[in-house]
């Protein structure tokens, strides 16, 4: 049960004056983090923090203010000048002056008598709003504030800036933030009170107090101690829930898989080249966690290409020689399919029997695969999340495989492993993860790492193209279908947007067809999966030379006689994302190229991110960069999957407090297993302040 004293921060957001169900709609849309599926609550909304401050101390004479600044001017109300009678679209002008020059304040739609009261003429006033200059005249549209000078106590001298959106005010957006803050009860402190003391963190309730009340720019700095405070408990609060996740799977004791490396001998036999040495070297620790009686709970991270299908394989071939089955789950039911093509041959040469379950099996062949799979006919099952269903029922399942684990949350590790009895987990992602993002993601696991391409891989040329130059490229691509090549031609969209001016790989398809006539075919995500199936082995088996596709293409899809991609817009997307859709090529023995066509003119970011992929081929840099040009959310597409990204901890700001997190995180369980002491019973609460209520559930289940 969650504690009561939390109630007041778990009620709707509707319960705070003035905030009715279409400002709550509105507020949603600047969380910095995803409510769907459930209320916006009060507790959601200190944490939407101010990025910027409007310094209003400062006093302009009207002569200096500079124009398009928001100014604070002393001035005397000298006369109203009221719109025409009968037409409400002129403006209501007020003039005014000071020692240096006069100024005229604009209102629209403007209610005389209101005004009249507001700024009686002949009053001195303090003016705040955004100072604009017309034919030399000064002039300040609907200013911010009014106040007499004899109140000059009430207009706010810093005032911060929260992120909006259309149809909703700051002034709106922070009296509902405030009134928020206001109803935070009173809580015990979580934090060691030495940390606290070496981080100058104030307590919680002065920290939000300083971001929303700021006497200071530098208050709203994220570097500044009372948001290092916030970040820092979130922080831990993602450490402590990855730390007793793994307590749970680990105090479930594991079970040895040993095997006589039979199995395993007869499928290095049927490779076609040999093992890279970082290969070799994720197989042996791989091999000693399945050996030991603890659970393995163990990342397998490798740059595109590196080869982590083949360690996935041999791993699962140990668990076979010891008598168990495998999974393995992929994201999408292409890259589940593509598996299989990878495993299943040399599986069957080894003896082993592998099948695929996805959403499109039905009927009689799902039964007669459920039916294997429980009976233990089948070795080696590969599958979408469908592998979680209740009528998924294996007859001994020793090791499960996910792949690509940025896709899947915590739960869906612990619903897989509760598929068997005591399950090894060995988790890959071919997103290089920076060090950082790792203990955010997966603080809770081992870390193997792939760093060579496998033998024969030929280096990738990279080029940038302004999308104006399209005609020289085209020709390009006609020389190369010529010469027998295939191509990937990827688009940020699948169909023409009203809202977004960017090719659509629809688009692109119909004029490239007109060219290249059927020699050109078209994958997407909306389409069927048997569609997207029958297009990928058209281009494989090149019946088609030219595939025009969307970012489905990003991970795991095989054609080693690819050579040239195509990158439409490439401007729009992530280095990450560039760096694993570039990866599609390369693949085989053939020198492959990489083209990045981009619309001018490109911003700061875009430049940077495009000339470090020409710079480079290695994806832990890359994924360095990213981490600096984009930040956390985004690199591991949390912000598209819908897990939990960060409130308020900036990984490219904060990655010093996350290793502090994760030793306090591992001290308190050491110390208090059960947090049952003072501070463990304080730090429940700070778990479910973070949204980690399934830590808490796990405590209960013991």
């Amino acid at each position: 049960m969650r504690p009561s004293l939390l109630d007041p921060l778990f009620a709707p957001a509707t319960t705070l004056d003035g905030v009715g169900p279409k400002l709550v709609g509105l507020i949603a849309n600047v969380l910095p983090f995803d409510t769907t599926g459930r209320d916006v609550r009060v507790g959601d909304l200190p944490f939407v923090l101010p990025h910027s401050v409007i310094d209003r101390s400062k006093r302009y004479r009207i002569a200096d203010a500079p124009e398009g600044m928001i100014v604070t001017l002393d001035v005397t109300i000298d006369q109203h000048q009221p719109a025409p009678r009968g037409n409400r679209s002129a403006p209501y002008r007020v003039f005014a002056h000071d020692d240096s020059g006069d100024i005229a304040l604009t209102f629209f739609h403007a209610r005389a008598e209101w005004l009249a009261k507001a700024l009686p003429e002949g009053e001195r006033m303090l003016i705040s709003g955004r100072m604009e200059w017309f034919n030399s005249r000064a002039s300040m549209v609907h200013p911010d504030h009014m106040v007499p000078f004899s109140r000059a106590g009430d207009l706010p001298a810093m005032e911060p800036v929260y992120p909006l959106t259309a149809g909703l005010s700051g002034k709106i957006l922070r009296r509902a933030v405030l009134g928020a803050v206001e109803r935070l009860p009173d809580m015990s402190e979580w934090l060691d009170p030495e940390l606290a003391r070496r981080h100058s963190f104030p307590s919680l309730r002065m920290a939000l107090h300083r971001l929303h009340e700021p006497s200071d720019p530098l208050d709203i700095d994220p570097a500044s101690a009372s948001w290092r405070r916030l970040a820092y408990d979130e922080l831990l609060a993602g450490q402590l829930a990855l730390a007793l996740v793994r307590k749970r799977l680990r105090r479930t004791a594991g079970r040895p898989l040993r095997g006589d490396g039979r199995i395993e001998q007869k499928i290095r036999e049927a490779l076609p080249y040999s093992l890279t040495g970082s290969q070799e070297h994720a197989l042996r620790e791989i091999h000693a966690d399945l050996a030991s009686p603890e659970r393995m709970l163990r990342l397998l991270q490798g740059d595109v290409g590196a080869g982590k299908t083949v360690v996935a394989l041999l791993a699962m071939a140990r668990a076979a020689e010891a008598g168990g089955q495998s999974a393995l789950m992929a994201p999408t039911e292409i890259l589940a399919r593509q598996h299989l093509a990878t495993i299943a041959p040399l599986a069957a040469k080894a003896g082993l029997r592998a099948a695929v379950l996805t959403g499109r099996e039905k009927g009689r062949e799902r039964a007669e695969i459920l039916a294997a799979v429980a009976s233990g006919g089948i070795d080696i099952l590969l599958g979408t999340h469908a592998l979680f269903q209740e009528s998924v029922v294996f007859h001994d399942l020793a090791l499960a495989i996910i792949d690509e684990q940025h896709r899947f949350g915590v739960h869906q590790r612990l619903a897989i492993s509760a598929k068997g009895d005591a399950v090894d987990m060995l988790v890959m992602t071919a997103t290089p993860i920076p060090r950082t993002l790792v203990l955010t993601a997966f603080g809770d696991m081992d870390v193997s790492r792939l760093t060579e391409k496998p033998a024969g891989r030929r280096p990738i040329t990279t080029v940038t193209l302004p999308v104006e130059r399209l005609a020289e490229l085209v020709e390009r691509i006609r020389n190369a279908v010529e010469e027998g090549q295939k191509i990937y031609w990827i688009c940020p969209l699948v169909e023409e947007s009203e809202e977004i001016k960017l090719m659509s790989a629809e688009d692109r398809h119909a004029s490239l067809k007109s060219i290249f006539g059927a020699a050109v075919g078209l994958i997407h995500g909306r389409m069927a999966g048997r569609d997207k199936d029958e297009a990928m082995r058209a281009f494989k088996d090149g019946d088609t030379r030219i595939l025009v596709g969307t970012t489905v293409v990003e991970v795991g899809v095989d054609v080693p006689d690819a050579t040239i991609i195509v990158i439409e817009h490439a401007e729009r997307f992530g280095l990450a994302q560039l760096h694993q859709l570039r990866g599609r090529v390369g693949r085989g023995d053939k020198p492959s190229t990489c083209v990045l066509l981009y619309k001018e003119p490109l911003g700061l970011v875009a430049k940077q991110r495009l000339s470090v992929l020409r710079e480079t081929e290695d994806g832990f840099r890359i994924s360095e960069e990213d981490l600096k040009l984009r930040g956390e959310g985004e690199l591991l597409g949390t912000r598209q999957s819908g897990t939990p990204g960060f409130r308020v901890a900036r990984l490219e700001r904060h990655g010093d407090l996350l290793e502090i997190a994760r030793d306090d995180a591992r001290l308190v369980l050491e110390r208090d297993p059960e947090l049952r002491s003072q501070r463990g019973e304080a730090l429940r609460i700070l778990l479910y302040l973070y949204g980690r209520d399934d830590a808490v559930r796990l405590l209960r289940a013991g």
